[in-house]
């Protein structure tokens, strides 16, 4: 029976992970423009990247990677934003499929009827620039909780769905954190949806086979994650709390370990190293096609050590910090190996965690059942852990 259960749930995930056609084979490029205005560059980068061979740029990422891990608050240190302010309008779905076309029809119905009613989006100027300008004004859907006698919550938890994601993808669990009285961010990462640029169909520019441009992504996305922690704080929030999914889970990771703010952590997916899942995962296989030519599984490890979680276990842990993760043992994106790596490092750092293992894959935890069971542990955790903190201050 679980040899059967196992094969299913296999294929299972691997016809999720195929149905997709629009997963674009992007040759390497080594980005090394991208990284001039990091801290630890200033400018001071090779003016004739072009003309680097593939060894002498491999050197210099690798080496720069380093020495973002062993200074990394001034990689993700930031100027906080100026013009934090909400917006009203209706809710688009920004697809990244063909198969959306229904739930586009629908919302376009909503919308003529009138059912569709406009809803608050925080904006602001990310610290980050990038060549795109539709990138670098941040989106984060606003979903106020208030307590009994209508006074705004003073709880809040910040939302990163995963790699991909559309628009409305992840707006059930901030309907359930409301539920519990939490208030949720629902933060548009780096690339998706209303900052994707028109030029792509998915937020491939997030990850890709550009390593300098994968990087500053996931710079962009944690700073990003502050700012918002930043906006939470004017708002009367106390408490703070981030729930990640997948490529969502390491961004939110890595903000976790560069803010004691967030005491809260829920992890939907977990894995060490940035590379490692890409050289793994079924989902990336069209990243690694580009990468294989030129390097190996141990050498794209290096590449984006920065953006591991593995590389600041150590600064998360020295937190105060109450995590679940939740890991799937059938996984084919997030391997379960490198997932139990992570839940093996929390109890060598004594995190106070919790960790649930799910009979399902990446992809199928967004099915039924699974889906139900998955938001039923997140939000309960979440209500709980801040239940707990508040509990130990009184």
């Amino acid at each position: 029976m679980r040899r059967f259960w196992e094969n299913l749930m296999f294929a299972w995930e691997t016809h999720l992970t195929t149905r997709d056609t629009n997963r674009i084979v992007r040759p390497l490029e080594w980005g090394i423009e991208w990284t001039g205005a990091w801290p630890q560059v200033n400018g001071n980068f090779p003016s004739s990247s072009s003309q680097m061979s593939d060894a002498d740029a491999e050197k210099y990422f690798s080496s720069l990677n380093h020495e973002i891990v062993a200074d990394s608050d001034r990689f993700f240190s930031y100027d906080a934003p100026n013009d934090f302010r909400l917006e009203e309008r209706l809710p688009e779905l920004f697809p990244t499929n063909t198969r959306q076309q229904k739930q586009l029809e629908k919302l376009e119905r909503s919308s003529k009827s009138g059912k569709l009613k406009p809803v608050p989006f925080l904006r602001f100027t990310s610290p980050v620039r990038t060549p795109y300008p539709e990138n670098d004004v941040v989106n984060a859907r606003w979903f106020p909780a208030f307590d009994r006698e209508g006074r705004p919550s003073r709880k809040a938890v910040v939302v990163l769905p995963q790699w991909n994601a559309d628009a409305f993808s992840h707006n059930a669990l901030c309907h359930v954190m409301n539920r519990y009285g939490v208030s949720a961010l629902r933060l548009s990462k780096p690339y998706h949806d209303i900052r994707r640029p028109a030029e792509i169909e998915r937020s491939d520019y997030a990850v890709s086979a550009n390593i300098g441009r994968t990087l500053d992504s996931c710079r962009q996305g944690v700073i990003d994650i502050r700012c918002c922690l930043d906006w939470l704080q004017s708002q009367g929030c106390r408490r703070f709390g981030i729930l990640g999914t997948s490529l969502g889970s390491c961004y939110a990771f890595i903000a976790s370990a560069h803010d004691p703010r967030l005491e809260v952590n829920a992890f939907n997916h977990a894995s060490t190293y940035f590379g490692d899942v890409v050289w793994t995962g079924q989902s990336t296989r069209h990243i690694r096609a580009a990468l294989e030519p030129v390097m190996d599984a141990e050498r794209l490890r290096q590449l984006w050590l920065a953006i591991s979680p593995v590389a600041y276990m150590k600064k998360f842990a020295s937190h105060r910090k109450k995590v679940l993760v939740i890991y799937a043992k059938y996984d084919l994106t997030f391997l379960r190996r490198l997932s139990e790596e992570v839940v093996r490092l929390f109890r060598e750092y004594d995190v106070d965690f919790k960790a649930v293992a799910l009979p399902c894959g990446h992809y199928t935890v967004g099915e039924i059942p699974f889906k139900f069971i998955d938001g039923w542990h997140l939000g309960w955790f979440i209500y709980s852990a801040f239940k707990t903190l508040e509990a130990s201050t009184v």
